[in-house]
């Protein structure tokens, strides 16, 4: 099983960070107020980031981290993440 962190942009602009084993799943419920409390209210939502992990010991590690940043350092690290991605096309 593969254990995901995401990042959503709510509608009112800011950002959030989470954890799943199933990122689409995941979504449906923030959609509908059964998210984290942060996101309730703040949908629709937008799936900026999402990337895979082996464990989830390595996930919420990873989790951990990105929550630490600044949302300017977020930000940054996603442009990263999309430029890597498509210079491995």
């Amino acid at each position: 099983m593969n254990h995901f962190i995401y990042i959503l942009e709510c509608k009112d602009g800011t950002w959030y960070t989470g954890y799943t084993t199933d990122v689409e799943r995941r979504l449906k419920m923030h959609e509908q107020g059964k998210g984290a409390k942060y996101t309730r209210g703040r949908g629709p939502f937008s799936l900026v980031y999402q990337k895979a992990y082996q464990t989830k010991a390595e996930a919420l590690r990873a989790e951990y981290d990105l929550k630490q940043l600044k949302r300017k350092q977020k930000e940054e690290f996603v442009d990263r993440k999309e430029n890597q991605d498509e210079t491995t096309k």
